[in-house]
């Protein structure tokens, strides 16, 4: 780990997150045994030591300092370590949106029954205790975590448009014996403009220090207002072929925004094809989410409560089909498979590392007929990585443990990213009234920090503002005894 001599009175450390895409866990050290805890996320892709083990999970860092955890939002590489962070001892709040309230736990529940344990009893004493800890905070409103004769600490946060309930995280901190304060900004994940059902993020008043992700600090997204009619081109290419279009995606946030922009394809349609065309969510979790969004509607954006008042119901309409039970999927899987009958199938999980997805790309990969359609990130050492990789040029994948052939076509419409690109990554900087001093890039490899660095530093030289860039990979404080730890704050 690297400690530059800092003007910041307060330091910020990675538990994960820093050098990888996944497993988001960042420290604000106020002072000795004054900390708060930004997200606590699993390592998924490359990022994992060993994809199988659970080692890599265990919170070997201290947690009797930390004031709260802050929850951005609740994707698992924001909170799936949350079971191993309570078993290290930590007893304090946890801080998230309204939305994100109602949708962690059912997070939570899936990581617990996948992960740990199927003992219902077990789970269900874990959930409760989790709930009990669950503080939601209004958008927009300061929450003091801490004021007595030696700080002030208080949290604010902002919409990032990612998915439901994802938030921006703004932390005022001040000693009162020196005088000193920060503010200190986490961005989680921020979305991008134009995204289904959300408003985009809009940038703070000021910052003294950002930490900012850059999962897509290197590149662009293609056009994301004629996304809709690249994904209807990619779908109808398939149905051409009488075959099945498979979307890998993630249960909570990217399911929904798909449903959403396929309601509109439907309505507007005037194919016959197009308006019998099923569309089926094969991921009992996805269903439960999709419930909750649409209990959630006040956060929804303009435009979703425009097409609500027309009388549309862009989360529930009639060509959408649910499958629940394992016996209903195994059913399901083999129909499309050998009928050739039109269908969307939107199953998790997002970068097929499990889930129901495997079992329709094991029976339709190598079947020329079918269409595997990528709308989110895949990361590297993922299966979706290599399937997108090397599907287009005839490869092959492993899927649980087998070699699959890849005949089908593979197809990717990036304009559905939840991530901001490099070009909104910047706007959020510089329309700051007041920009930061530093900026700490994390949650992007390697390429895409060093890209967003010197575009950070292009602008700020232009702009005539002193601006340091630190990389997260510097300040790393993973799997670090107690001793070390306080050692490396010293």
């Amino acid at each position: 780990m690297v400690n530059d001599e800092q003007d910041d009175y307060v330091k910020i450390l990675h538990h994960g997150g820093g050098a990888g895409v996944t497993g988001s866990c960042h420290r604000l050290q106020i002072a000795e045994g004054r900390a708060l805890l930004v997200d606590c996320g699993l390592f998924q892709g490359q990022d994992a030591d060993h994809v199988e083990s659970l080692e890599q999970h265990t919170v070997r860092f201290p947690v009797e300092d930390v004031l709260a955890l802050v929850v951005t939002h609740v994707h698992i590489d924001h909170i799936g370590r949350l079971p191993y962070l309570l078993a290290a001892g930590y007893k304090g709040p946890i801080l998230c949106s309204v939305p994100s309230q109602r949708l962690l736990p059912l997070v939570i529940e899936d990581a617990l029954r996948v992960g740990f344990t199927r003992d219902r009893a077990l789970i269900e004493r874990f959930l409760a205790e989790v709930e009990g800890r669950l503080v939601a905070l209004e958008y927009k409103q300061w929450h003091t975590v801490l004021d007595d004769e030696h700080h002030r600490i208080r949290v604010k946060l902002q919409r990032a448009g990612h998915i439901l309930g994802s938030a921006y995280v703004e932390v005022d901190s001040q000693d009162k014996a020196s005088g000193q304060s920060q503010r200190t900004i986490f961005s989680g994940d921020l979305g991008a403009p134009h995204a289904p059902l959300l408003p985009a993020p809009k940038p703070p008043y000021k910052a003294d220090v950002l930490v900012l992700e850059a999962t897509y600090g290197d590149r662009l997204h293609e056009d994301r207002v004629h996304r809709r009619q690249r994904l209807k081109a990619a779908i109808d290419r398939a149905l051409e072929n009488g075959g099945t279009v498979v979307i890998p995606a993630f249960s909570v946030g990217r399911t929904q925004e798909l449903l959403y922009e396929l309601e509109g394809l439907i309505h507007d349609a005037r194919s016959e094809r197009w308006r019998e065309l099923e569309i089926i969510v094969d991921s009992p979790l996805a269903a439960r989410f999709t419930e909750v969004y649409r209990e959630l509607k006040p956060w929804w954006d303009a435009e979703a409560h425009r097409r609500l008042r027309s009388g549309r119901h862009p989360l529930s309409f009639e060509n959408l089909y649910t499958v629940d039970d394992h016996a209903a999927h195994e059913r399901t899987v083999a129909y499309l498979a050998e009928s050739g009958r039109p269908a969307v199938v939107i199953a998790a999980s997002g970068m097929v590392s499990g889930g129901r997805v495997v079992n329709y790309l094991k029976r339709m990969l190598p079947d020329e007929r079918h269409c595997v359609l990528f709308t989110g990130y895949q990361a590297q050492g993922t299966p979706g990585r290599d399937i997108q990789r090397f599907g287009p040029s005839g490869g092959w994948v492993e899927l649980e443990g087998q070699r699959i052939e890849i005949r089908a076509r593979i197809e990717t419409v990036n304009g559905y990213s939840a991530h901001a690109d490099q070009h909104d990554l910047l706007n959020f900087v510089r329309r700051m009234r007041h920009p930061p001093r530093e900026v700490r890039l994390v949650h992007g490899d390697a390429h895409a920090q060093a890209a967003l660095k010197a575009k950070l530093l292009e602008w700020a030289e232009g702009a005539g503002h002193e601006l340091r860039v630190t990389l997260g990979s510097d300040y790393l404080a993973e799997n670090t005894n107690t001793e070390a730890y306080a050692q490396a704050l010293a």
